[in-house]
C-alpha cells in the first residue's frame, strides 16, 4: 500500500493548506481500501461493527452534510443515508448488498468534486447559509469551522481505517 505525500510545507495561505491536507486525506483513504478484496471491504473486524465500505460511504455522506446540505443549505434527498434502516444520524452505518464497491468509490469522487468546488466558490470567513442542516433560527457555521471539521473527520476515520486494514491483511501504512 502506498501513502500519498503530504502537502508541500511551503503552503501557507489557509485556503490552500485546507484544501491540499482535505485531498491528501481522500486520497489516504481510498488508497487504503487499493488490493482488498470484496469481501474485506464488506466484514467488519471491530467492535463497532463498521466495514471499510461503509466508512467510505459515511465519508461521502460526510461531505454532503456539511458543505453541499450544511454549507449551502441545498436540500440533499435523505442526509443520514449512510445510518441505520431509519436513517437516524446516531445510526450504524450501512451499505447495502446492491451498492457495488465501484459505484461506492464513483459516488465518493464526485462528491469530493462537489465539495472542492463548493469551498473554491466562497471565503474560510463565509458564514453558511440557514435552512438546510442549519435550521433557520439557529446558528451557523463559517465555511472554515466547516472544512476543518470535515478534515478531524477524515484524520480520525484514516486511522480508524489504518486498524481494520492491518487486521484485514496485515497491510500497514503512514
Amino acid at each position: 500500500m502506498t501513502e500519498p505525500s503530504e502537502p508541500s510545507k511551503d503552503l501557507a495561505d489557509p485556503d490552500e493548506l485546507l484544501a491540499a491536507y482535505l485531498d491528501y486525506y481522500r486520497d489516504v483513504v481510498l488508497r487504503k481500501l487499493d488490493g482488498m478484496s470484496e469481501q474485506d471491504l464488506r466484514t467488519s473486524r471491530l467492535p463497532s461493527g463498521w466495514t471499510p465500505l461503509e466508512l467510505l460511504k459515511h465519508l461521502t455522506n460526510v461531505e454532503r452534510r456539511w458543505l453541499q446540505w450544511g454549507f449551502l443549505a441545498e436540500q440533499v434527498p435523505d442526509p443520514w443515508s449512510d445510518n441505520g434502516p431509519d436513517g437516524r444520524p446516531d445510526g450504524r452505518w450501512r451499505v447495502e448488498p446492491e451498492e457495488s464497491v465501484d459505484d461506492l468509490r464513483t459516488a465518493f469522487r464526485e462528491q469530493a468534486a462537489r465539495s472542492r468546488k463548493i469551498a473554491a466558490g466562497a471565503n474560510l470567513a463565509d458564514v453558511a447559509a440557514l435552512g438546510g442542516r442549519f435550521g433557520e433560527g439557529g446558528e451557523a457555521p463559517t465555511l472554515g469551522w466547516i472544512l476543518f471539521h470535515v478534515l478531524q473527520e477524515y484524520a480520525r476515520h484514516a486511522g480508524h481505517l489504518d486498524v481494520a486494514r492491518e487486521l484485514a491483511d496485515g497491510a500497514t501504512g503512514e
